[in-house]
């Protein structure tokens, strides 16, 4: 998706499936300066009283948004300009996450398109939910 004529409310992005590691978490983490036992160790996070390690929140944003910055392409035709979420459930690492979305809205006037985002687990259950605003050049 490039141009804001090409938009329809009902499009979906996805599903995309993403396995995510317990090191690639823990490496995240670490990067970011979050070495907190819920992102780096199971029994840490489970101390906390957490089901084992969790992915960092800042990870699930980034995982969502490559989601729409893939949709919209490398061209430069648009741009992901806001991405909010809402955390409902504790992302964990060695799992298929699916990550999903469908255009709930858009706006000529702006050339604005509302995505809802979200990511799953292999239960369906969505783990962060989540609205991105895309804006299109034409």
């Amino acid at each position: 998706m490039k141009n804001f004529a090409d938009v329809q409310i009902g499009d979906t992005l996805g599903p995309v499936h993403q396995f995510i590691s317990k090191d690639q978490c823990r490496n995240y983490a670490r990067q970011c300066g979050l070495d907190a036992p819920r992102f780096t160790d199971d029994e840490g996070a489970r101390k906390e009283g957490l089901p084992g390690m969790i992915l960092p929140g800042n990870m699930s944003l980034g995982i969502l948004s490559k989601l729409v910055t893939d949709w919209i392409g490398a061209d430069g035709g648009a741009r992901l300009v806001r991405l909010s979420t809402t955390y409902r459930v504790p992302v964990q690492p060695d799992r298929t996450l699916t990550l999903q979305g469908f255009i709930t809205h858009a706006t000529e006037a702006e050339r604005t398109a509302e995505i809802d985002v979200w990511i799953e687990n292999e239960d369906a259950e969505r783990l962060v939910t989540g609205t991105a605003t895309v804006q299109f050049d034409k």
